[in-house]
C-alpha cells in the first residue's frame, strides 16, 4: 500500500462514527481517482446503513423508484462470495437497463466493482467503487488494486460490526444527536446546503446522518423520514 492508503486505513481502523467512515470513503475516492466509493450494510436485525459519495439526488431517486427490488448489483452480489465487476451482471431486462441509464444520468460512472461481505447473524455488506473508464483501463485498475480493495472492504465491515455491537439495544433504534440535528434542520425547511452550514459539516456528511436516520425510522425517503420523526416526537420545531 502507498503511504496515503495506509493513512486512510489507519483512519478507518480508528473510526468512531459514521462521519469518520464518510471521511475515509471520500479520501478513497480521491486517492483512486474514481467517481464514487460506497459502503452499505444490513445489520443482524435488518437495519440498513450506508455511507458514500453518491449524490443526494441519486440516493433519493434510487429510493423513489424502489430500485432496490431490481438492482442487478444487489442480487448479483447476494448470490456470490467473491468480488463482482458490474459488467459480469445481468442487465438484460428492460427495468435494469432503465435503471442503469438513470444512474448514468445522475453522475455514476460506467464501471463498477463491488465486494460482497458477510458477517455473523445474517449481516451483509457491499463495498463498491464506481468509475468512468474504458474496459481495458478498468480491468487494469482492478488487477492492480484488487488486493488492497479486499482488505479495505473487510476493514469497513469490521468497523461496522463494532458499531453494531456498541449500539443501543431495543426494538426501536434511537437517533443520535447528529441525526436529530440533521433531521431538525430539514424539518425547519432548510436546504441540504443550509443544513450542512448550520451544523458545520459537509453535505456528504449531512447525507450520512440523514440516510442513517431514514433507515432507522423505516422511511421510504427523506420527506417520509422527517414526517415520522415529527409525528413520533423525536424532533420538535
Amino acid at each position: 500500500m502507498t503511504n496515503r492508503l495506509e493513512d486512510l486505513l489507519s483512519t478507518l481502523q480508528a473510526a468512531a462514527t459514521l462521519e469518520d467512515l464518510q471521511a475515509v470513503l471520500e479520501g478513497l475516492r480521491d486517492h483512486y481517482k474514481v467517481e464514487h466509493t460506497v459502503y452499505h450494510w444490513v445489520n443482524s436485525v435488518g437495519e440498513r446503513y450506508g455511507a458514500g459519495t453518491y449524490s443526494a439526488e441519486w440516493v433519493d431517486r434510487y429510493l423513489e423508484k424502489d430500485y432496490l427490488r431490481l438492482d442487478p448489483v444487489i442480487f448479483g452480489c447476494f448470490q456470490r462470495f467473491t468480488p463482482v465487476s458490474w459488467t459480469e451482471l445481468d442487465w438484460s431486462s428492460k427495468p435494469a437497463r432503465e435503471m442503469w441509464q438513470d444512474a448514468l444520468d445522475h453522475g455514476l460512472g460506467n464501471q463498477g466493482y463491488t465486494i460482497p461481505i458477510r458477517g455473523p447473524n445474517g449481516q451483509f455488506a457491499l463495498f463498491t467503487l464506481n468509475a468512468s473508464l474504458g474496459d481495458k483501463e478498468w480491468a487494469q485498475f482492478i488487477g492492480d488494486n484488487s488486493r488492497d480493495l479486499m482488505i479495505l472492504g473487510h476493514e469497513f465491515n469490521k468497523k461496522a460490526l463494532e458499531f453494531e455491537q456498541g449500539g443501543d439495544e431495543g426494538s426501536v433504534p434511537s437517533l443520535s444527536p447528529r441525526e436529530l440535528a440533521s433531521m431538525s434542520c430539514l424539518a425547519k425547511g432548510m436546504s441540504r446546503a443550509q443544513a450542512a452550514a448550520e451544523l458545520n459539516i459537509s453535505e456528504h456528511t449531512l447525507r450520512v446522518y440523514i440516510e442513517s436516520a431514514r433507515h432507522k425510522l423505516g422511511a421510504m425517503n427523506t420527506t417520509h423520514a422527517v414526517a415520522r420523526a415529527l409525528s413520533s416526537g423525536l424532533i420538535i420545531i
